[in-house]
């Protein structure tokens, strides 16, 4: 957290010094405060976990956005063709998550998706129910929403 912290406080130093108060210009900012407590921390060899997270948070930013635009696509070609190629049902998926804020954000994450919806974790918080508007094979959505809960794990231990 104080890792991220400097890192604004790098990014506000360089909106300050630039004399550019924009947007872009803070992200540039930013990258650059990011290298540098990266550089720093290579340099005096700690293992900061602030370096190693961020480009886990941008490759699951990426994947999210990824997933979710496969999912609007699939739904709304369904939705323009005549003939509908839902195969709707509840599937009960395993989890391996066992912190309640790791099975909030893939139950969320889950639920904003099109054609999938979080309904219920069991009560020993070992099973997430879902539904599913297209179930080709219960397993392909198995695999895909373990990846998502690897990625979940990953970005938040």
């Amino acid at each position: 957290m104080i890792a991220f912290l400097w890192n604004l406080l790098l990014a506000l130093a360089w909106v300050a010094l630039t004399g550019d108060f924009s947007g872009s210009n803070f992200v540039v900012g930013y990258v650059i405060g990011y290298l540098v407590l990266y550089m720093a921390a290579w340099q005096m060899r700690l293992g900061n976990s602030y370096t190693r997270k961020v480009p886990r948070i941008i490759g699951f930013v990426l994947f999210f956005i990824y997933d979710l635009v496969k999912a609007n696509l699939r739904v709304a070609y369904d939705v323009v063709t005549p003939t509908h190629q839902m195969r709707p049902g509840v599937v009960a998926i395993p989890l391996t998550v066992d912190r309640d804020a790791e099975i909030t954000v893939l139950a969320n994450l889950i639920s904003v998706t099109p054609g999938t919806l979080s309904l219920d974790v069991s009560s020993d918080r070992k099973v997430l129910y879902i539904h599913a508007m297209y179930i080709d094979s219960e397993q392909e959505l198995e695999d895909s929403i373990k990846a998502l809960e690897r990625r979940v794990m990953d970005i938040l231990r």
